[in-house]
């Protein structure tokens, strides 16, 4: 089955046209060849069952594909979701279409394979509100200068040594351990076979001057257990005063707090560095009430994964609850009408929850861009009311359906796609 537009043709990727479909991807983020082990990744990651090409006759002019993902909700149950990715048009062919054709043919496939979530980040984020997407997830950056700032470490529960390793030598057993923290974290991404290679990925083409990818484990020296790891890479830098390296941290990972601190105190007593610096952290990360002082961090929150709503009712009985909610949401839905209209919620914490189409009066309105960046559990929805997104229609209503929403840490992605 083919969607048609004016002068355009969303159709399934055929498997030999991939290489032509992602050469029309990079010339759409601006030409920048990759390195050939970060394209030979993606062609194994990318299902070519699940990717749209927009076509002009027979010329691939646009792309898009989705990734059969699962990811902890609030709870700590697992769904299926559609991670959106490779979304590109040709600079001739942008606002004619083509986007809104492939996201209608994309959403409508996650519908019928029955996947309540679409997920994604986004290159330009106003870009994806007008398809129903929200922000569900952030992210903190932050760029300490070494010296400036101390880490608290809490109370020793046993003993450790740091070992440095090969990352993919120690590449299984640390995905024992991303595993165990997984199910959490709201946002997090359970990883499926193949991903675990993006962690690790080092082309030497995108190094930018930093050394290759390094790694160092937290063991216990009795049972050699892995109680931690940390992935990082070294930038050699000098100025007038000396040694100005920068060491840019890509994850720390630990299941006790001292042992997270412990590998943060490494980090930051790196010889010949001056600052260290982190791109990717949850928004409530331990590390901003463990270090001396917070300001050195100079912390940053900005965007990351964005949260679609597609099957409405399964997606909010399958999440778990912070406290009882009874309440009725009259929804907007643009772009998938079959989430549109009043829809009553029941649940409780720890109690299976109940979603159903109902005539009684609203509680609240809004849209379905506003369910999805409250989903998680990271936006409150009272916050979306004092922006004008969200409107109480029963007084009371928002403040007992907005802390239901909210979950106990903070949504997020560990990685991009």
């Amino acid at each position: 089955m083919t969607t048609q537009h004016p002068r355009l043709t969303v159709r399934p990727l055929q498997a030999e046209e991939w290489n032509t479909w992602y050469d029309s991807l990079l010339v759409a983020f601006g030409g920048t060849e990759e390195p050939p082990e970060e394209r030979s990744l993606w062609r194994e990651l990318t299902e070519v069952e699940r990717s749209l090409a927009a076509c002009e006759g027979e010329r691939i002019v646009g792309s898009a594909s989705a990734l059969s993902f699962r990811v902890v909700v609030p709870g700590g149950a697992v769904l299926p979701a559609a991670g959106v990715t490779m979304v590109g048009v040709l600079p001739t062919h942008r606002r004619r279409g083509a986007l809104t054709a492939l996201m209608r043919r994309q959403l409508d496939d996650v519908h019928a394979a029955g996947e309540p979530l679409a997920v994604l980040t986004a290159s330009e984020p106003p870009i994806y509100g007008r398809f129903g997407y929200g922000q569900g997830t952030r992210k903190v950056t932050v760029s300490m200068t070494r010296g400036r700032v101390r880490v608290h470490t809490p109370e020793q529960q046993g003993e450790l040594v740091l070992r440095l390793a090969d990352p993919a030598a120690e590449l299984a057993r640390c995905e024992e351990l991303y595993a165990r923290l997984a199910t959490r974290r709201p946002g997090t991404l359970v990883r499926q076979p193949g991903w675990e290679k993006l962690p690790v990925l080092d082309a030497p083409g995108s190094r930018g001057g930093f050394s290759p990818l390094q790694s160092v484990v937290a063991e216990d020296p009795n049972t050699g257990e892995l109680l931690g790891y940390a992935r990082y890479a070294v930038k050699s830098d000098w100025n007038e005063r000396g040694a100005a390296g920068v060491v840019r941290v890509r994850v720390v990972q630990a299941e006790q707090p001292w042992v997270y601190a412990r590998l943060w105190e490494f980090l930051l007593d790196l010889d010949l560095t001056e600052r260290v610096e982190a791109h990717n952290l949850p928004a409530d990360d331990p590390l901003l009430h463990l270090v001396s002082d917070v300001r050195h961090l100079a912390p940053r929150l900005v965007d990351a994964m964005f949260v679609r709503l597609v099957d409405l009712p399964r997606a909010l009985e399958a999440r778990g609850w912070a406290q009882p909610v009874d309440a009725v949401l009259e929804v907007t839905d643009a772009f998938c009408p079959w989430n549109a209209g009043r829809w009553r919620l029941t649940a409780a914490p720890g109690k299976p929850a109940s979603c159903v189409p109902t005539d009684d009066p609203a509680d609240l309105a809004l849209d379905v861009r506003e369910l999805g960046s409250a989903y998680l559990g990271g936006t409150a929805l009272s916050a979306l009311a004092a922006a004008g997104l969200v409107r109480e229609l029963r007084p009371g209503a928002l403040e007992s359906v907005s802390a239901a929403f909210r979950s106990g840490l903070e949504p997020w992605l560990p990685h991009g796609f």
